[in-house]
């Protein structure tokens, strides 16, 4: 073989074998899981444009895939007369894609959620918003970000045990009046939410899916928030919210696991501490 021929075929076998590696990459790029998860999760039911109804804030690429920051947030204006009962959110390509829906409680007038998410692959995100006139509304974002389901836990097991369950409340100022009963809080939850794919450093083996499955946040008695957790919550679950006040004065959780321990707290709503 001459010397042009073989510079010749060196450059055609490269692109060959880019090809072979590139159609794989795109055909999974190209495949879109979304109208599955819409049987699975919502039984097909039919999707209203949500742009108006519920708006998604993540960054398009994360500086860490285990704790990714999510916000949801109600666009609902003051005069409509619906209500957002639910809010389901879906990270498409996780290995489960369902992270959390959130239950909003009738009188709570929650309008806004901010948690923190694992991403295990560049993914659309979804937002699936229930109202009161039992339609769903959707919107979407895209987040680039890969590994995080199955990154190594931010805290050894034994700190982690050590933390397990343990709460903490806390509110922020607004700048509303004083006399608003608006109210910004924040829960925060020891638990090393285990998703089942990360792995044992020592023994390397897989560490079982161990999380937070269940959250009920009242005032007194009356819900503000429920949610149904999943393995994309990122370790120790943090959950910021707005909601309005009853006039209750003490504020409650209750958390429960995939082990079925249950952990509960209250607080003085004028005096939240830990």
């Amino acid at each position: 073989m001459t010397m042009l021929g073989h510079n010749i075929r060196l450059p055609l076998i490269a692109a060959l074998l880019g090809l072979a590696f590139a159609a794989p990459a795109r055909a999974e790029e190209a495949y879109d899981p979304w109208p599955g998860l819409v049987q699975d999760i919502f039984n097909n039911r039919p999707m209203q444009d949500g742009a108006d109804v519920i708006g998604i804030e993540m960054p398009y690429r994360a500086e860490d895939a285990a704790i990714v920051p999510v916000t949801l947030r109600s666009k609902l204006s003051p005069g409509d007369s619906r209500r957002i009962r639910a809010i389901t959110l879906v990270i498409d390509r996780n290995p489960a894609p369902m992270a959390a829906k959130f239950e909003l409680g009738p009188d709570a007038n929650v309008t806004e959620i901010s948690t923190r998410v694992r991403v295990n692959n560049y993914t659309d995100v979804h937002a699936v918003a229930e109202l009161s006139d039992s339609q769903l509304y959707v919107s979407k974002t895209y987040v680039k970000a890969s590994g995080g389901c199955s990154a190594p836990a931010g805290k050894n097991a034994e700190e982690a045990t050590s933390r397990l369950g343990q709460m903490r409340y806390r509110q922020f100022a607004r700048e509303a009046a004083p006399a608003s009963r608006i109210r910004e809080a924040q829960i925060m939850i020891g638990h090393p939410n285990n998703s089942g794919l990360q792995m044992d450093q020592v023994t390397q083996l897989y560490i079982p899916a161990y999380f937070v499955n269940q959250l009920k946040l009242t005032q007194d008695d009356s819900l503000v928030l429920g949610v149904e957790g999943g393995i994309s919550i990122s370790e120790d679950p943090n959950l910021r919210f707005t909601y309005v006040s009853n006039g209750a004065k003490r504020f409650r959780a209750e958390a429960k696991d995939t082990d079925g321990h249950v952990f509960r707290n209250e607080w003085d709503v004028e005096k939240p501490g830990t």
